[in-house]
């Protein structure tokens, strides 16, 4: 009985914990990403300190498309003050975001989730989604979809977690 009691109460933390994974508040799961640009590997948890917004994408998504200029002005605007942008492509097929990059250019670093493990492990639910990660590794906003009325918010959710400092051992 004491077994069954003990398998029961393991099962049942393990589900919540899955089941909570890229939720706010939370500490943001690994996710390593192919570059869509070379052959390198990145990991998010290699930008602690900074503010990470993480974007993932497809080629197919018109709101997608429509949030591209936001992401790049975003970078360029805010990257000195710590924000790294990492736009993650969803397609099955590398030519597919290749030929939508052409169309909407990307000045933000691109990884690519083939595994869609980073998908899975954040819960992704939606084209776009859009996590904002603290500097100490806290998931701190979920944003699903794009629309223009979103970038005003989207950008006071940024600056106050630029403005908030690193506080040690956190999310490491």
């Amino acid at each position: 009985m004491k077994r069954i009691l003990c398998f029961t109460s393991l099962a049942f933390i393990s589900f919540n914990a899955i089941a909570s994974a890229g939720e706010t508040g939370e500490i943001s799961p690994p996710c390593t990403l192919s570059s869509l640009t070379s052959e390198q590997k990145t990991d998010v948890k290699q930008y602690a300190g900074q503010v990470v917004y993480l974007d993932f994408w497809a080629s197919w998504c018109p709101p997608c498309a429509k949030s591209f200029p936001f992401l790049n002005q975003l970078h360029r605007d805010l990257q000195a003050e710590g924000l790294v942008v990492i736009g993650v492509n969803m397609d099955e097929h590398v030519a597919d975001a290749t030929d939508f990059l052409q169309r909407y250019p990307a000045e933000f670093l691109l990884a690519s989730d083939q595994t869609k493990q980073c998908a899975t492990d954040l819960n992704v639910r939606a084209m776009p989604s859009s996590y904002l990660i603290d500097r100490n590794g806290v998931i701190r906003y979920v944003h699903l979809g794009f629309r223009s009325g979103d970038r005003e918010q989207l950008l006071d959710q940024v600056q106050q977690l630029l403005a908030e400092p690193v506080m040690a051992n956190q999310g490491q």
